[in-house]
């Protein structure tokens, strides 16, 4: 077992550092550079359109989840136990350096999360809860490549709803025991995997608008406790801040490593650790970005790059400082969540062993159900036979459950060079795709300068095939809204026209 782990482990440094890093990086600065870095130029659309009103439909209900649910459904997934055991790991074996490259990384990244967002709106279909889509639809209906579509789907299906969301639960358990002091209590994970799968079950065979709902109150609460602890972490060691951040910053260069890393895998880390965190270009976002009821394609685009700037800048830039502000020596270091729980004990006492078992939980509990909706997703692309989706959903409870009681060490090694595969098919489509969504861009902005609240229909793009919805704008704004959009828009009109 321990000479296929080491397999894993190689096949996927190699894979990563000669295949997925290049082209991470590379169409990266592309999307930067042709879209005048939207990434940083729209951040206050981003937060504007996270609360863009729901369009309805003429049942008077909402059309599917709105933009700030699709935005909890994708930050459940991005922000779970790697933003904690996987930053600890980043710092064990990069050092601090690799903290400025998980932040360069996820600003680029920004980049093509709004890409591959954009288009899985722009290429969603209908379904019996509202709006499904993602990668393995736009490669179907913008690429005219199925077979691309299910190799991706299959790929997502095995890494994140069922590989990933075994880890999730591994990490629930482990943090559990070892806050009660029980390891060596044979049936506690047995007790504890139970009830996350009974959990998982009341809420996955509720359909995407009841993970919509766990989410949107689970996502906001997670990240504020978890915050609030690390903020009274640093606060206790604030004269250190200074000093981390020069470490951050100069150590990202490979000067004085703490751990003897060299530059290219100090750099190596961070990337990695930072896709692995917050899913930008990974392939996985889109699939809840498309899910929402928007009137723009864009919107949702600008909405999951803000979801990789609060996965990265906030909750595992926390992570960050309270382990440099409270472990200065890292030559013996532990990887992994065993950094993190010491550093926070060793400030704040035992009783935040505990807290943090909490937060792990909420943490890796609205992960498993985002995993699971991402599968969701492409199980249905690949069959809408209702037998097949009920099967999986108890498979994903079993995993759960499986994941629970067993050692992850060889689950973590396949699913990293499972994810580099993942990552390179995504990029490969939102490349050849950019080109579409860099004329959503244009469209977006020229009607924002109009004054307008952007509302896309598909004839604004009529040489564009496979676009499944987006009719005309009383089917993308709903019966009530179309009313008033026709009222502010003569309104501006008439403004445009005394000023003449």
């Amino acid at each position: 077992m321990d000479a296929v782990n080491d397999w894993l482990l190689t096949w996927g440094d190699r894979l990563w550092t000669w295949m997925v890093l290049p082209v991470v990086v590379g169409l990266g600065i592309y999307f930067t550079v042709r879209s005048g870095v939207v990434q940083f130029r729209l951040i206050p659309e981003m937060f504007r359109t996270l609360t863009d009103k729901t369009p309805r439909g003429d049942d008077g209900r909402p059309q599917s989840v709105s933009a700030f649910q699709a935005f909890t459904i994708s930050a459940a997934s991005r922000v779970g136990v790697g933003n904690i055991a996987g930053v600890g790991t980043a710092i064990a074996l990069g050092g601090p350096g690799a903290v400025f490259w998980m932040w360069l990384m996820a600003f680029v990244g920004g980049a093509s999360s709004f890409i591959e967002s954009s288009l899985a709106q722009l290429f969603k279909v209908r379904d019996s809860d509202g709006f499904r889509g993602g990668p393995a639809y736009y490669m179907e209906r913008g690429l005219k490549a199925r077979w691309m579509g299910i190799v991706f789907a299959v790929i997502l299906i095995v890494c994140f709803p069922f590989a990933f969301s075994s880890l999730q639960a591994n990490t629930i358990t482990a943090t559990v025991t070892a806050s009660m002091g029980a390891e060596s209590a044979a049936w506690l994970p047995w007790v504890i995997g139970v009830a996350v799968a009974l959990l998982t079950a009341l809420v996955v065979f509720g359909g995407v608008r009841r993970i919509a709902s766990v989410t949107q109150m689970l996502v906001p609460l997670m990240a504020l406790a978890y915050l609030l602890l690390g903020l009274v972490v640093v606060g206790l060691h604030i004269d250190r801040l200074p000093a981390v951040f020069a470490e951050i910053f100069t150590q990202a260069w490979g000067f004085n490593e703490v751990v003897g890393a060299a530059f290219g895998y100090i750099v190596l880390t961070g990337v990695r650790r930072g896709m692995f965190s917050n899913e930008a270009g990974l392939g996985s976002a889109p699939n809840a970005g498309a899910s929402a009821a928007v009137t723009h394609p864009v919107k949702q685009g600008l909405v999951q790059t803000l979801g990789v700037y609060f996965d990265t800048f906030l909750v595992c830039s926390i992570t960050a400082f309270i382990i440099l502000v409270s472990v200065p020596d890292l030559s013996t270091a532990t990887r992994g969540i065993g950094l993190t729980q010491g550093a926070l004990v060793g400030t704040l006492g035992e009783w935040s062993n505990i807290a943090l078992s909490v937060i792990i939980f909420l943490l890796a509990f609205s992960s498993i159900l985002g995993n699971y909706y991402y599968g969701e997703s492409n199980i249905e692309f690949i069959t809408p036979h209702r037998g097949v989706l009920a099967g999986y959903r108890t498979l994903v409870v079993i995993a759960v459950l499986a994941g629970s009681v067993v050692g992850a060490d060889l689950v973590w090694s396949f699913a990293d060079g499972v994810m580099g595969l993942m990552a390179l098919t995504n990029l490969i489509a939102i490349g050849l795709l950019s080109g579409i969504a860099f004329r959503l861009l244009k469209d977006y902005t020229w009607q924002r300068r109009e004054g307008r609240d952007p509302v896309f229909t598909r004839d604004r793009m009529p040489d564009i095939d496979g676009i499944a919805v987006w009719e005309d704008e009383l089917s993308v704004t709903g019966p009530i809204d179309v009313v008033t959009r026709r009222r502010q828009s003569q309104k501006h009109r008439d403004h445009l026209q005394s000023e003449r």
